[in-house]
């Protein structure tokens, strides 16, 4: 066990290395707050969870094996970054609008621009939330999630035990993994949020990471 153990984590350890639609969830989520950022890593990982169970109660092979329902759950979730990929880019012009009505209107009437609410001001319910299930849609509506938990997390179980009970093992172990990783990765992006709390910055990287969950979501539905 302790060889195919050592080659799992390897193996779980570039796949987390390797930047994919969580990763960016994650990271574009602790630039606005930590808090949302860990409570996005926990919905990523949950969104894990449910690959995990399916994969252990053979539901993940029955979808594998149907064309219909693979593609249905691959297009889901290519839609659901395109969804957030463009909410990130009308957000990036609505401020860039709402900046250039600050600027004109400086030397006007005091009152007449509503101040602009930031992830700060959101309450931290409403933020964690919206954290969560940005993190658990874009994993549980991830084919590669579901096809790593049926073709490469299997080749690391023994004939000899229970199959289920070592898939859960090893889900588990991956899913604590990703906790680690993703905490360590949210407090260093949280690092950056004066930077990017620049209003330049802060366009060029909602435009940035908007087109980025664009791309890569129609790089799922055209893989």
């Amino acid at each position: 066990m302790s060889a195919d153990l050592a080659g799992f984590l390897g193996v779980v350890l570039v796949a987390y290395l390797v930047p994919g639609p969580d990763f960016l969830v994650v990271v574009r989520s602790a630039a606005e707050h930590p808090a949302r950022g860990r409570a996005a890593a926990l919905g990523a990982q949950t969104g894990l969870c449910v690959h995990m169970l399916a994969a252990a109660t053979g539901l993940s092979l029955i979808a594998a094996r149907s064309p219909v329902v693979y593609d249905a759950i691959k297009l889901l979730g290519a839609a659901y970054l395109v969804y957030l990929g463009i909410r990130a880019v009308l957000a990036a012009r609505r401020a860039a609008r709402e900046r250039r009505a600050e600027t004109a209107g400086a030397d006007g009437p005091v009152g007449l621009t509503a101040p602009r609410t930031s992830a700060t001001d959101e309450p931290s319910r409403a933020r964690w939330r919206s954290g969560f299930t940005q993190g658990f849609l874009t994993n549980v509506l991830n084919p590669k999630a579901a096809l790593f938990f049926l073709s490469i997390l299997p080749q690391f179980v023994h004939g000899g035990g229970s199959t289920a009970r070592q898939v859960f093992f090893l889900g588990i172990l991956d899913v604590l993994i990703g906790v680690v990783y993703w905490f360590a990765l949210v407090a260093v992006a949280a690092r950056l949020r004066a930077f990017l709390a620049r209003p330049k910055i802060r366009h060029r990287w909602e435009l940035t990471t908007g087109w980025l969950f664009i791309a890569i979501g129609i790089g799922v539905a055209a893989a």
